[in-house]
């Protein structure tokens, strides 16, 4: 069985070529599995694309992609999965944190009958601050989309290549690979992994790029939408409940001061919450109007080793087609 292997890449210079030599010597000791790796490169600022060079070079079943601007990690792996060839994809990062070895669980796990397969840390090699807003957008995504209340989702995962092809059908520009998994399919498992320390350079994931990530969920759920409709309509009848209130309180005592301060907190509140929902209004027009635009997913600038996978999976299948035909000749004879 072939297994492709995707990797986003980004200022990865100093540990994309060890984390190729420890794929292929996990696969080496695998019965059964070959591999390939598609290494996404997504405009690194660094010499990540020399270093992509170097391993495809070294190994013939690794394909370089090197993108023309920095589109996410998100799309840098959409892009991947138009490379593929194998029947079964694996996505993980370019920095060690995700180890190679650990791959023949994903694969014991999808042998059972399960069509994708997530990698969760038994503990998480994080600063405290991105471990917090990783917990509060976990529950809220959780609540928001279709995910599977009991399933977490991670950057270290196995999908059948059905799946992946389903995936492959999105052309909208923001993409959230795991939630394209979710509407495909629940036949969805969790196993523990390994959370190993990174080992060159810091984390690429700031707190404006990870919010970003995080509001590109809208395009898969309606959920802020229909809080933004349950808020109006719990507030506009606070509203109406508290006029009554303040009339009839004038009413019965007239010399009742009409509380400005009192007032100022309430319109703060009310307006507060009234933006908030324009700004959900106007995230999910901005999303319809960079779709209808056509803004591309990815560009890709230029390739490695393109053509001879190509090449080597067309003999394959050639080959696999004349042994078929040779088989039902003797089939035919007997």
């Amino acid at each position: 069985m072939l297994i492709s292997i995707i990797i986003p890449c980004y200022n990865s210079e100093g540990t994309i070529e060890k984390v190729v030599e420890e794929t292929m010597k996990t696969f080496q000791q695998m019965e059964g599995y070959e591999c390939e790796m598609i290494l996404v490169n997504d405009y690194s600022r660094d010499h990540t694309f020399e270093a992509i060079r170097r391993a495809a070079a070294k190994y013939k079943n690794v394909i370089g992609v090197n993108l023309a601007k920095n589109f996410g990690q998100h799309n840098a792996m959409m892009a991947a999965l138009h490379y593929v060839h194998g029947e079964a994809v694996v996505g993980m990062d370019d920095d060690l944190q995700n180890h190679p070895d650990q791959i023949p669980q994903f694969l014991e796990k999808m042998e059972e009958g399960y069509d994708v397969v997530f990698g969760v840390f038994r503990q998480r090699k994080f600063n405290w601050f991105k471990n917090l807003t990783s917990s509060v957008s976990r529950h809220l995504l959780w609540a928001m989309t279709d995910q599977p209340k009991n399933i977490q989702m991670s950057s270290f995962w196995l999908a059948r290549r059905y799946v992946v092809d389903k995936a492959l059908e999105y052309t909208g520009s923001n993409v959230f690979l795991q939630f394209l998994f979710f509407r495909t399919t629940h036949n969805i498992v969790d196993i523990e992994v390994e959370h190993f320390e990174r080992e060159v350079g810091t984390s690429n994931y700031n707190f404006r790029r990870g919010l970003k990530q995080f509001l590109s969920c809208l395009n898969y759920t309606a959920v802020p939408l229909r809080a933004a409709t349950f808020f109006g309509t719990i507030f506009s009848g606070a509203g109406f409940v508290g006029a009554l209130v303040v009339l009839i309180r004038k009413l019965i005592h007239p010399d009742i001061a009409m509380g400005w301060s009192s007032l100022m907190c309430a319109m703060m509140v009310f307006f507060g919450i009234t933006f908030l929902m324009l700004g959900i209004i106007g995230e999910y027009i901005g999303k319809v109007i960079l779709n209808i635009n056509n803004t591309p997913q990815y560009v890709v600038r230029e390739t490695v080793n393109e053509e001879i996978n190509d090449k080597i999976n067309h003999d394959v299948i050639r080959k696999d087609i004349e042994t078929s035909g040779e088989q039902s000749n003797i089939n035919n004879i007997v």
